[in-house]
């Protein structure tokens, strides 16, 4: 074994890790997405709320005063991680702060555009659609999550009974909602629904899941195809079968409110098909018209493709560049 990539892998072992966040479920999950392929000891959740008017101004400012290091209560209190990983703007100032009173010994890593610059962390991660670059930014085409290749194997090997129990093609919806850049209005409901009652009709078994996110009106019009014997769907209580759907599927329809969601299902190696409620974003536009290019993502309302490709994963490329650096990092402090 090469003996850096062995010093790299050791030095991460007995590290202690924290993460970042102001709460925000997408943010967290790609964190711990990453914390996770790291490996090791387990992570530490540390969640900051700034009050105003300093969340207002962030991730221009600095922490609210309150949560300083040395006073009670503080969820950056000491002793400082070895590794921090962080994400979401209101995080931003706190990863600088365990950075400054660290002594500089915590190894930093920001997941997404800081919007401050690459000196916001050690290292910084963005998807290729986010401009931001430089010496110690990491781009890849998809974002980290906590679907690992060895999950989907054992997920997809023991399918749960109601799953195991469909017919193929089996295609999993992923059904989030409203958003800063969109929007399901009353068209966009009725495209949505028809889209999915067409591959059913066809023949299709769908196994549907919604978000927080999904408004009322969308779930309603998605309970006949939702309390159907034909399909699954998840009722919202106990644990999201999202893995065993995704695992289990063979195509997988998915709404462009979400760019953690496509990543999801873009490590499973099944064709994406992107429904577009009203509204988007420029840069996610660029992320999918890239994915469209190699053949993994298509059109919905659309037909149904079923031809796989090689998973797009870069939570473990992720990893393996956070080991790399704090193996030089840890190097260098000593």
């Amino acid at each position: 074994m090469n003996k850096k990539y062995h010093e790299s892998e050791t030095a991460v072992d007995d590290a202690r890790i924290w993460i970042v966040s102001d709460g925000k479920a997408g943010d967290e999950t790609q964190c711990i997405g990453v914390a996770e392929a790291l490996g090791g000891r387990p992570h530490e959740l540390r969640r900051v709320a700034p009050r105003a008017p300093w969340s207002w101004l962030m991730p221009w400012t600095g922490i609210d005063p309150r949560d300083a290091p040395d006073k009670p209560g503080s969820p950056i209190a000491p002793p400082f991680p070895d590794i921090a990983i962080a994400s979401g703007r209101r995080a931003v100032a706190y990863l600088a702060r365990i950075k400054r009173d660290s002594g500089g010994r915590t190894f930093t890593v920001f997941l997404k555009d800081p919007r401050i610059g690459t000196k916001a962390a050690d290292l910084i991660w963005v998807a290729e659609h986010d401009r931001l670059r430089g010496d110690n930014v990491l781009v890849t085409a998809s974002g980290p999550h906590r679907f690992s290749q060895a999950r989907i194997e054992a997920a997809r090997a023991a399918p749960l009974p109601d799953i195991a129990a469909l017919a193929h093609p089996r295609v999993a919806v992923l059904v989030g909602g409203d958003s800063r850049t969109h929007r399901f209005l009353d068209l966009d409901v009725t495209r949505f629904v028809e889209g999915l009652e067409r591959i059913a009709d066809d023949g299709a078994r769908l196994m549907i899941t919604p978000s927080r996110r999904t408004p009322q009106p969308l779930l309603d019009a998605l309970a006949p195809l939702a309390t159907s014997p034909d399909h699954v769907a998840w009722s919202g209580e106990g644990e999201n079968p999202l893995l065993q759907y995704l695992a289990n599927a063979d195509a997988i329809v998915a709404t462009a409110d979400s760019a953690n969601m496509i990543g999801e299902a873009l490590a499973t190696g099944r064709p994406v098909h992107v429904f577009h409620p009203s509204g988007g974003h420029r840069k996610f536009n660029v992320f999918l018209e890239a994915l469209t290019r190699i053949g993994a993502v298509h059109p919905f309302p659309g037909r149904l493709k079923t031809t796989t490709y090689e998973p797009i994963d870069s939570t473990p490329r992720i990893a393996q560049a956070i080991k790399w650096a704090y193996a030089t990092h840890r190097a260098g402090i000593r």
